[in-house]
């Protein structure tokens, strides 16, 4: 298939070419993507991902791209990026709130706030869209989206609009069916409960407090890096390594939460790459556990 012909058949989406992946992500790192783009309606992107299969075009969907490390290759074939184009966000109900993939979860709690609605507080802080959020069961101070998620509409492979109830989403420490089924997150409900106007309120701004006092949210990073081990939190077990504010080449563990890497301005795929190995390398010596990444890394490792 010639650049050209596919270049034809999306020209009537919103579409860039050529277009570097490190400005997708929090991380600030990658290669330039071959073809991004943004559909605004759930027909897009069935029809832009139709286009691209029956030109055994390769598709990658990606939301916020807060939690993804791209490789410095970049991305081949068609990123389906689901962001602000594809965020409408509506009250279903007193008690349901239904967002599409794209809408960040400040905006979801931002409404929930706004209509008395308690439970989605805890999210408030976590920088990813509904999508991502939902397809790795995110969670931050105890609860995580199980506890919220009432139903999810997605897509499967064949391109059928499914939706699964709550139970039916496998969802366990970040993991859900989506993972399991390479299912695309399309839209979400989530059941809140009445509570109180100013009591929301204060739990947000507690929450965000404690996220921005220990967190480095002004960094390029991928938010924390390994998932945490039964029974132990990785930030801990990377600092009791005596790695907490290490710095190698243009990748560092952060000196405020040893839980994160960031990109100090420049720095490349394999050296964040380099990095989680090491860490894990000497975490493994010293402690005997094997700490697996959350980061979800992408692209053309060819």
């Amino acid at each position: 298939m010639s650049a050209i012909i596919i270049e034809n058949l999306l020209s009537k989406y919103d579409l860039k070419k050529n277009y570097p992946a490190k400005e997708l992500t929090n991380f600030h790192i990658g290669g330039a993507c071959d073809y991004v783009v943004y559909p605004k309606s759930i027909q897009e992107i069935i029809d832009v991902i139709s286009v691209a299969k029956q030109n055994k075009v390769p598709v990658t969907i990606i939301g916020k791209g807060t939690n993804l490390l791209v490789s410095d290759k970049g991305i081949r074939g068609v990123v389906v990026r689901l962001e602000d184009n594809f965020s409408k966000i509506t009250m279903v109900d007193d008690n349901t709130i239904e967002a599409e993939a794209g809408a960040s979860l400040k905006a979801v709690c931002d409404v929930s706030l706004q209509n008395s609605l308690t439970g989605v507080e805890f999210a408030c802080g976590i920088p990813g869209g509904v999508g991502g959020a939902v397809a790795m069961n995110a969670g931050a101070y105890g609860p995580n989206m199980q506890d919220i998620v009432y139903e999810v509409t997605a897509l499967d492979t064949d391109l059928n609009i499914l939706t699964f109830k709550n139970e039916e989403m496998d969802f366990s420490y970040r993991h859900s069916i989506v993972n399991e089924k390479n299912l695309i997150v399309l839209k979400v409900k989530f059941k809140l409960e009445k509570g109180d106007k100013r009591v929301i309120k204060e739990t947000i701004d507690d929450l965000m407090f404690k996220r921005t006092s220990k967190q480095p949210l002004e960094a390029y990073s991928a938010g924390s890096t390994f998932k945490r081990p039964d029974g132990y939190f990785a930030s801990k077990l990377i600092e009791d390594s005596g790695l907490k504010g290490l710095v190698v080449g243009n990748v560092a563990v952060s000196g405020l939460h040893s839980g994160f890497l960031i990109n100090t301005g420049s720095a490349s795929c394999q050296e964040v790459l380099d990095l989680i190995e090491f860490v894990k390398q000497v975490v493994g010596n010293k402690f005997g556990i094997t700490l697996e990444e959350e980061v979800k890394v992408i692209g053309d490792f060819s």
